[in-house]
């Protein structure tokens, strides 16, 4: 019976065994940097670091967009404000003296 229990005992202690065998080689599978966790990880550190750079990119270059449009704006108030004189001025002069410049203000069937 104690032999019998032996055997049983070591084929328990040989099934644990392989057992952690198995167990060992799924673990350094999983953290291998080739294809599993450690790779992923490695990969996405990367893709991190690009993103960044390219975020630090895009954030210049819309800064000096920002700064081209400031002054584009800038330069069309001071035109509107240029053009507001000049329709402010041209309520001003009077109808009959404008006539009286240019052959093209005439009115159509006068003589000169």
């Amino acid at each position: 019976m104690t032999f019998l229990a032996d055997i049983l005992l070591a084929a328990g202690a040989l099934g644990a065994a392989f057992y952690c065998w198995v167990l060992s080689r799924r673990l350094h599978a999983l953290t291998s940097l080739e294809g599993g966790i450690g790779g992923a990880v490695a990969l996405l550190s990367v893709q991190v670091d690009e993103l960044t750079r390219a975020l630090e990119h895009t954030g210049a270059a819309a800064r000096t967009q920002g700064d081209s449009l400031s002054a584009t704006v800038a330069r069309a108030e001071a035109a509107s404000r240029q053009l507001e004189l000049l329709i402010a001025a041209l309520h001003d002069v009077p109808t009959n003296t404008a006539v009286g410049l240019d052959p093209f203000f005439r009115k159509s069937g006068t003589a000169a």
